[in-house]
């Protein structure tokens, strides 16, 4: 069973620090004036033309295996390899801010503003990130329990060939979401992948595969905090 959700602009703009954490302010750091004003117009910009929804469908770990096993380039050994099978429930998702947010980050590039588009890119990027954990906390409900988590194709070993089959079992085409020969999501600022619901623990890994060497500010540490409870 597919689930589509909507949300109001308003409902899914992200957190000041949260753009400008993309921005590469460091945390705490008060913005100048000049950035603080940038960050207003660009969430103004997202108040008017996002778009945000989602298409959620539940799915067996039988199926989930065939959807993660991809074509076959993910790394020889995940987090997600072994967080999965523990898994209560799972879900396929795509959730987008919409082609309207999209096209305008790449007009205000084209008409060469690229303060204005950085910055809007950044504040309609953490909102994409924040509708995927809108979707776990939706996913998880009130069991104190249990926690979910997303995981997507492109991170942590999964590679981003696996969208093709999660695409094919979801198809997301139905909020407007679509998949190129390069398996870039188109809008760009859309986010996949799966929703993982268990007790807390079972999203606990070392981040030490090799392709974390990878990953510049490791934020599965949060996420993983998060969930455990520390």
């Amino acid at each position: 069973m597919r689930e589509r959700i909507a949300w109001a602009a308003a409902e899914s703009a992200p957190a000041r620090a949260e753009a400008l954490r993309l921005q590469g302010l460091p945390s705490g750091q008060a913005p100048s004036s000049r950035i603080g004003a940038l960050l207003d117009a660009a969430l103004a910009e997202y108040l008017q033309a996002a778009e945000p929804r989602a298409l959620v469908g539940e799915i067996g770990r039988e199926d989930f295996a065939e959807v993660y096993g991809g074509e076959g380039r993910n790394a020889p050994a995940t987090p997600l390899d072994a967080v999965y099978p523990k898994a209560e429930r799972l879900a396929l998702f795509v959730a987008t801010v919409g082609e309207p947010l999209t096209r305008r980050i790449r007009d205000l590039f084209g008409q060469h503003h690229p303060a204005p588009a950085a910055m809007l890119d950044a504040v309609a990027s953490a909102a994409a990130d924040g509708l995927a954990e809108r979707l776990a906390a939706r996913f998880a409900g009130d069991d104190d329990g249990t926690r979910a988590l997303a995981y997507s194709p492109g991170y942590c070993g999964w590679h981003v060939s696996g969208q093709r089959r999660l695409f094919a079992r979801l198809r997301p085409e139905e909020i407007g979401v679509t998949l190129n020969a390069s398996f870039l999501m188109q809008p760009l600022k859309s986010v996949s992948g799966v929703l993982v619901l268990g007790p807390g623990r079972i999203h606990r890994f070392a981040p030490d595969y090799p392709f974390c060497g990878e990953c510049a500010d490791r934020p599965c540490r949060a996420r993983i905090a998060a969930a455990v409870g520390g």
